[in-house]
């Protein structure tokens, strides 16, 4: 079978793509007949400030094996938006420390609506780590033996 086909059985990959830039983004990629993983999932939203810190905590804990928040970064239409986001993302860091999670499962970057190439980038170097990595769970095991020796 293809690679892109072993991959979606290693963990999926979430994406919340943000409405006005990273989701147009991704439609792009779509139309220039690029591919990625088929383990990849793309959520449009509008703005991923609106999730809450136990939402990405609930994501790990049912088998995503990687979340991809591709915002608009400090040119968001949302006043504010992404200086929240980026806190918000700083407590969920300090949760999945405090839970075992290895912390380059979550990442946040600015995508523009013709950002073909940094989109994909993205996409493979977080397929990448969590063939690497393998299930969230994993993490969690591995702190528990390193703190267990």
């Amino acid at each position: 079978m293809t690679t892109q086909a072993n991959n979606a059985s290693e963990g999926k990959i979430l994406i919340l793509a943000t409405e006005s830039c990273a989701y147009p983004g991704a439609n792009s990629v779509g139309q220039a007949h690029s591919s990625y993983p088929a383990n990849t999932y793309i959520l449009r939203v509008r703005a991923p400030a609106l999730f809450p810190e136990k939402f990405y905590l609930d994501c790990f804990e049912k088998g995503i094996g990687g979340i991809i928040i591709m915002a608009c970064g400090e040119e968001c239409p949302y006043e504010g938006a992404y200086t929240a986001l980026a806190k918000r993302i700083d407590r969920v860091f300090q949760m999945m420390k405090k839970r075992g999670y290895d912390l380059r499962r979550l990442r946040l970057t600015a995508i523009c609506t013709v950002c073909n190439r940094a989109f994909l980038k993205e996409i493979t170097q977080m397929n990448e780590l969590i063939q690497e990595l393998g299930a969230p769970s994993n993490d969690i095991e591995a702190a528990a033996a390193e703190a267990a020796s």
